[in-house]
């Protein structure tokens, strides 16, 4: 180092922090989730944040919106996951729409957009569509909860996606990888061997 290089550096280490103008890297290991929470804590936070939102009121408690979240991902009926949690079919599906889960067929048999932008009664709209009452107050229902889930742009499914399908996405990658490991360590091997 000449004479010049060296008074600038020096003049450079006495006005600088070393901490602040470089960052102390680490070796860390490579992983679909950044997040250090486990999956269960994440979904814990997950409904945490949208009970404290939306302000639902449901029977089932947080732990029980992780499991109906868990089980309907693993495209469980909602018969299923009351069975599991020991809970009315209903309180399921109520679990379901408080948290966004929104199945394909909760109103495949109708035009949602129209029976949210109608404002005839429910017997009214029953008759028109051949089901009963009760069955119009589901779609209400559900296109309530579609609405709501867009209104927050699909944010909390999309965060439910995040969570579990990178949880599942790790558990067959790691699956994948043990399974070439073994292949690779036995492959040549002589397997056919008499006791």
């Amino acid at each position: 180092m000449n004479e010049k290089t060296e008074e600038l550096r020096n003049i450079f280490t006495s006005v600088t922090d070393e901490e602040t103008v470089t960052e102390s890297q680490e070796d860390t290991r490579g992983s679909l989730e950044q997040d250090e929470r486990t999956v269960e804590e994440r979904l814990e936070g997950l409904v945490a944040r949208m009970r404290d939102r939306y302000e639902f009121e449901t029977p089932l408690s947080d732990a029980e919106l992780v499991i109906l979240a868990k089980r309907f991902y693993e495209d469980d009926t909602d018969e299923a996951i009351a069975d599991e949690l020991g809970v009315d079919e209903e309180d399921v599906f109520e679990g379901r729409l408080a948290v966004h889960l929104v199945r394909d067929d909760d109103a495949d048999e109708v035009d949602l957009a129209a029976i949210r932008s109608r404002e005839e009664d429910d017997a009214t709209l029953a008759a028109e569509y051949g089901v009963d009452e009760g069955q119009i107050r589901r779609y209400r229902r559900v296109a309530a909860a579609v609405d709501e889930s867009r209104a927050a742009n699909d944010r909390y499914r999309d965060e439910f996606d995040a969570i579990l399908a990178d949880a599942d996405l790790s558990k067959r990658m790691a699956k994948d990888v043990r399974e070439d490991g073994l292949e690779d360590a036995t492959e040549g091997m002589e397997t056919d061997v008499e006791f």
